[in-house]
């Protein structure tokens, strides 16, 4: 948005370009919203307009924050799910072990660097779905947590 403080006749006035399409602008002038059309051809540059779609992670795992439930359903159940192709290095947890949010579940070496899994729920391991020395890849399921 590009803004220009103006004086015509003495009056100053504030304008704030909002948008241009084509020959169509939305300008606000002094607070006030006005559609103005431009008497001149604009010149449409040669860069597209980039539309980007809504991004959703093919993980459901945000370090270190605790997803909600239903107020009914138990607490800390959920899946891990591997955040990147990799190779298991290392299972840190076995079954029957408790976790708490930020627990390092797993080592997963991927493009020649190891990064720590790590559990974004509490609870009690119910499963380990893999093993060291096993490929995995985005969004595979690693380790099921129960209550």
């Amino acid at each position: 948005m590009k803004k220009f403080k103006l004086t015509i006749n003495g009056n100053p006035y504030e304008v704030d370009i909002v948008s241009v399409e084509d020959n169509l602008a939305e300008v606000d002038v002094n607070g006030i919203r006005y559609q103005v059309e431009v008497d001149r051809q604009i010149q449409t540059t040669k860069t597209p307009k980039l539309m980007r779609s809504v991004v959703s992670p093919s993980t459901d795992v945000v370090p270190s924050v605790a997803k909600t439930s239903k107020p009914s359903a138990p607490k800390g159940v959920g899946y891990i799910k591997s955040p990147l192709p990799g190779v298991i290095l290392n299972v840190h947890v076995k079954e029957g072990d408790m976790v708490k949010i930020g627990d390092r579940l797993i080592t997963l070496e991927a493009m020649k660097m190891e990064n720590n899994v790590n559990t974004d729920k509490e609870g009690k391991v119910v499963s380990i779905k893999v093993r060291q020395g096993d490929s995995v890849l985005e969004g595979d399921l690693l380790v099921e947590i129960g209550s």
